[in-house]
């Protein structure tokens, strides 16, 4: 079992954590959230413990979905008030989860068809176009973000009316942060630019699904009617970011983090893990050019819902439109300026997302409740509605965003002569009774359930540790993939 690795002095505290304490070039210790259900990769620790090996005044957690990622592990929450780093961001910046809730019982809908529409209206895969910005649309959105759609919705026919245009003001009160961070064009590289021009409303590769999904149990009564969920429920889920803009914007930062850390001397624990001093011109920049991939990622999503919306209203009627409504929206690859202790900080959450307790949502429509987080399985196992809750401050108010490889890409799909270590036969059993619509039938099966950690073991940490509270779990009917 991973706690007995003799490189790392790993004690057991109880609820599910366990600290690694300061060794080496460690500055501070590292908390990790697990069970022994759990696997973790030794280059996944040893990366976890670069990240405490830079700053002194700094707190590092793994959440329970940690694996090996670039620089450091996705699952990771690196928590500094004195640098900020595109690598403990990672390329895909916001790629984030949103939770749409629909007025049927999964029965009353024939998924084959939904999908379907779907998946005409939205592309799949790598390098996807549909939805051209103009100059000024983008300009905006880099810079406002969510609220900034408006333009372009109505220009595509996706806004109509006074009533439709309601519904985007619904979504921006249930999107985190409102979806608009403070962003800064002009710390875009031009290609970023280019390559976010004609990518909005498509969902891209990799891991990014949109999920049409039942709710299958209501752990709180109270929270589940709020957000409008009940069992029995169809609800889609969309996983996506910010495309090929966000992978340049990362690209263009870590090679300046690089001549960056050469020119001032600074030290990187690993290769890939790179990074600014928080206050310097350079960090600032990223910063800003950060943000504004964040906001393209937020209305990336809001596009994709408002194409969702026309699929039920081409598929179940007009007034279904109106009745697709956004759950919430959370962000993760991200670093988000927070105060704690009077003190400010830089919180990197890489594979990790926000859990806020209700006192620090006062002034949304959460303060009564806390925030929602979206933790989703992988394809064909079930993904779950929790809150954050005021013991979500140990983690620095921090879950993981997923269930978390366990099968590299080339592991589980077979590469280069290698065998795949998933069977098409096995593959196709854990997928049963899931409707798939993939745009690669070659490389799907680096997504296969078996690729992944099981995400009830991993729920039991989150809940067990005290990290947020639950509310709901969905199984999938239908899966769209790139």
């Amino acid at each position: 079992m991973w706690i007995n690795n003799s490189k790392y002095q790993i004690e057991e505290n109880g609820d599910f954590t366990y600290t690694i304490k300061p060794t080496g070039d460690m500055k501070t210790s590292v908390t990790l959230f697990l069970s022994d259900k759990i696997i973790v990769e030794d280059e996944a620790l040893k990366q976890i413990t670069d990240a405490a090996s830079i700053d002194p005044e700094s707190f590092v957690f793994a959440t329970p979905d940690i694996h090996t990622g670039y620089g450091v592990p996705i699952g990771s929450v690196w928590v500094t008030p004195n640098f900020i780093s595109p690598s403990a961001v990672g390329y895909d910046i916001n790629c984030g989860m949103r939770l749409l809730s629909t007025p049927y019982r999964a029965e009353e809908v024939e998924i084959e068809r939904i999908a379907s529409r779907i998946a005409k209206l939205i592309p799949l895969g790598e390098g996807k176009k549909n939805l051209k910005l103009k100059p000024k649309e983008i300009k905006a959105i880099l810079k406002e973000g969510l609220p900034a759609t408006e333009e372009l919705l109505i220009r595509y026919g996706l806004i109509g009316n006074a009533e439709e245009l309601k519904l985007l003001s619904y979504d921006i009160l249930h999107t985190e942060d409102t979806g608009s961070l403070k962003g800064n064009p002009e710390k875009i590289p031009p290609k970023a630019v280019e390559r976010g021009i004609p990518q909005m409303g498509t969902l891209g590769g990799g891991n990014h699904f949109i999920e049409i999904q039942e709710v299958t149990d209501i752990y709180d009564k109270k929270a589940g009617e709020f957000l409008g969920l009940f069992k029995g429920q169809l609800t889609v889920m969309i996983h996506s970011g910010s495309r090929g803009l966000g992978h340049e914007v990362a690209g263009h930062y870590m090679k300046l983090a690089k001549k960056y850390m050469t020119k001032t001397g600074l030290v990187a624990p690993n290769a890939q893990l790179l990074y600014f001093h928080l206050h310097s011109k350079e960090g600032k920049d990223y910063l800003r050019a950060m943000n504004s991939a964040a906001n393209y990622a937020f209305a990336n999503r809001e596009v994709i819902t408002f194409l969702i919306r026309r699929a039920f209203r081409e598929t179940m009627g007009e007034r279904t439109f109106y009745d697709v409504r956004s759950v919430y929206d959370v962000t993760h690859n991200i670093a988000k300026e927070e105060t704690y202790h009077e003190k400010k900080y830089t919180v990197h959450r890489k594979g990790a997302t926000r859990a806020f307790d209700m006192e620090r949502m006062k002034g949304t429509p959460f303060e009564s409740l806390g925030q929602p987080v979206l933790i989703p399985g992988s394809m064909g196992t079930a993904s779950y509605v929790l809150l954050g809750h005021k013991t979500s401050i140990r983690s620095f108010y921090s879950v993981n965003h997923g269930a978390g490889r366990v099968l590299s890409r080339k592991q589980a799909a077979g590469k280069k002569g290698r065998e795949a270590l998933i069977s098409d036969r096995e593959f196709k059993r854990a997928m049963e009774g899931v409707y798939l619509i993939c745009d690669d039938r070659r490389r799907i099966k680096e997504e296969a359930p078996q690729a992944y950690k099981d995400i009830d073991d991993v729920i039991e940490v989150v809940i067990g540790a005290k990290l947020a509270l639950p509310v709901a779990r969905m199984r999938p009917l239908g899966v769209l993939k790139g």
